[in-house]
């Protein structure tokens, strides 16, 4: 059997779809089961409660071979310390006694970064904490994920643009959220894999915000600009949406660690696992979004 965390959000959503259309035994575990739709629910074993909790997340192991592991992140946290580290203290804790033998988890770039990263950093202590349990780990670290551009559909429909804390002709590497999960699912179901590992997932190619505003001009058919933003407006903008004082910390430490450099360092040169392009995410996934509404 293959537990599945976070399995309504984005990535999670994803992986769920593919395991069971795989043909696997699969349970969840989610606070609102009413949130999966009624077939989902017919389809999979339902454990309700936080997977960090200690007795919902021990619940939810049992005769389980392989856990898809991603914490939800919550921008209330009051560090990215305890949004991730202390969130997966319960399940660190549960593992040794557990029939769990392979664990994949979303993580991020930037093992060795000398400097704060704040989320990313995050991200990578909670790797160490889950791969000191002893069993198959696999971190999958990524890049930006170019979907979050999806979280401004309303300004590029309304406005015509969008907004980053970053120089516009700066390249970066970005990575469809379809290709990480692809990926997470193909290790749960083959579970042909040992050790603890990072994977580097970085996208097919380096794009900067002027590039992909370029490109979302041309697939939305009307031109749509981009507008950098100041890292100090970023972190009051994530006060705004009711982050914590340290959660908004960490995100502008975060990007400003992107902004130097932190992913470009990390990628690999043969970043053909994962193929989705900027181009053929807007056209498989934004414009069709955009037209609904």
């Amino acid at each position: 059997m293959i537990l599945i965390t976070t399995p309504t959000g984005d990535i999670g959503a994803r992986v769920l779809s593919n395991v069971l259309g795989a043909g696997e035994k699969v349970r969840v575990i989610l606070r609102d089961a009413s949130k999966l739709d009624a077939d989902t629910r017919g389809r999979v074993d339902i454990v309700e409660g936080s997977h960090a909790d200690g007795g919902a997340i021990a619940r939810a192991l049992e005769g389980v071979s392989a856990v898809f592991w991603l914490p939800p992140g919550s921008v209330r946290a009051k560090t990215p310390e305890d949004a991730y580290v202390d969130f997966s203290r319960a399940f660190c804790t549960a593992l040794p006694g557990s029939s769990v033998s392979h664990i994949v988890g979303v993580s991020a770039l930037g093992r060795g970064w000398p400097k704060p990263a704040g989320l990313a950093a995050a991200s990578i202590a909670m790797d160490d904490m889950i791969a000191a349990t002893g069993l198959a780990y696999r971190s999958l670290a990524c890049a930006s994920l170019m979907d979050n551009i999806a979280r401004q559909i309303g300004l590029i429909r309304e406005q015509g643009a969008f907004y980053q804390p970053t120089p516009g002709d700066l390249k970066l590497p970005h990575v469809a959220k379809a290709d990480v999960a692809a990926i997470a699912s193909r290790l749960l179901i083959g579970q042909d894999w040992d050790s603890a590992a990072e994977v580097a997932l970085c996208g097919p190619e380096d794009l900067s915000f002027e590039e992909m505003a370029r490109v979302l001009s041309d697939v939305l058919g009307r031109e749509i600009a981009f507008h950098e933003m100041s890292v100090k407006d970023f972190g009051g903008m994530m006060r705004g949406m009711g982050a914590s004082e340290g959660m908004a910390q960490g995100y502008v430490e975060m990007m400003t660690a992107k902004n130097e450099g932190i992913d470009n360092a990390a990628c690999p040169k043969d970043r053909s696992a994962t193929p989705t392009t900027f181009r053929t995410w807007c056209e498989t996934e934004l414009l069709p979004s955009i037209q609904a509404q």
